[in-house]
């Protein structure tokens, strides 16, 4: 049978989930939550590739949210266009959504009795993306995350009744956690984009300059900032094993996973010496195996 072009949109866009540090709905989960996380992710990944632009040539999402194809590149303006859309996933009546990720949300939305403020929250980090391009100081940066990374987590538990008030401080600092990872991870990337999520008060602390992550490696200086900015993501990431043992099945195994991801991307980066200007430390699956059984251990008590 041969795809249609709204499919082809949609594949493209959900087939980035292999490339993330976590698995995005791995097989051991029920074949409805693995549909409803994929429905969130293709949604959450369709958000973040039209704040980077890395919208596949041809300009048909611009089309599916009712732009000319020209304008994939107004980024702005594709990100009106998908909150747009996203309303009427959210609305009783009316038209249904134009693009086929989020024609495809709507049955979870409704079916998990989602909320719109979460996926709010990432359109407007896309557009903060757009306008913000430096950091002065963490709590600035902290921010951020709570609108580009937190809403994940809460929608996890979301999607799978689990949703409390300790469940969601944890998974924030979970979600913060693994946002800082990927930036450390992205440096050289997101410079080349002009951006730089590193605080500048630490950039200032350790001495290093815009041009300093220029460079083809990193020096001492950088290397010793992106060490103190690890450590910081990993104390949050300390918050796992709690949220992790307050869940049960195969809940546990995701949630595991998600941290287990972020503590592997933390050894990749350690792994290199702490220096991410070459491209992104990567971790090994059996390293993220290791760590998703240390996570577990840790989370029923063990050492």
């Amino acid at each position: 049978m041969t795809s249609t072009p709204a499919a082809r949109t949609g594949d493209a866009t959900l087939g980035k989930a292999a490339d993330e540090n976590f698995p995005v709905a791995p097989f051991f989960l029920p074949r409805a939550w693995r549909g409803d996380l994929m429905a969130v992710y293709g949604f959450a990944r369709l958000v973040d590739d039209i704040g980077d632009g890395d919208l596949a040539p041809g300009g048909a999402d611009a089309h599916h949210l009712g732009l000319e194809p020209e304008q994939s590149d107004d980024r702005l303006a594709m990100l009106d266009a998908l909150e747009t859309d996203l309303h009427r996933v959210f609305a009783t009546t009316g038209q249904e959504s134009h693009h086929p990720l989020l024609r495809n949300l709507r049955p979870t939305v409704r079916r998990r009795a989602l909320t719109p403020e979460p996926f709010l929250g990432l359109i407007e980090a896309n557009r903060q993306d757009q306008k913000i391009r430096r950091y002065g100081t963490y709590a600035e940066l902290a921010a951020y995350c709570e609108l580009s990374a937190n809403p994940v987590g809460r929608l996890v538990l979301a999607l799978t009744g689990t949703t409390s008030p300790e469940r969601v401080r944890r998974s924030d600092a979970v979600c913060t956690a693994l946002q800082i990872v990927e930036h450390l991870q992205d440096v050289a990337e997101d410079l080349e984009r002009d951006r730089i999520y590193l605080p500048a008060e630490d950039m200032e602390r350790f001495r290093v300059t815009e041009a300093d992550l220029a460079a083809p490696s990193a020096g001492a200086s950088v290397r010793a900032l992106i060490a103190y900015e690890a450590q910081r993501a990993s104390d949050l990431l300390d918050e796992g094993p709690p949220l992790v043992g307050s869940v049960d099945g195969r809940l546990k195994l995701l949630l595991a996973g998600f941290v287990g991801g972020g503590r592997s991307a933390l050894t990749a980066i350690s792994a290199a010496g702490f220096d991410v200007l070459p491209g992104p430390p990567k971790p090994t699956k059996p390293r993220l195996l290791r760590e998703v059984g240390i996570v577990l251990r840790r989370a029923r008590g063990e050492r």
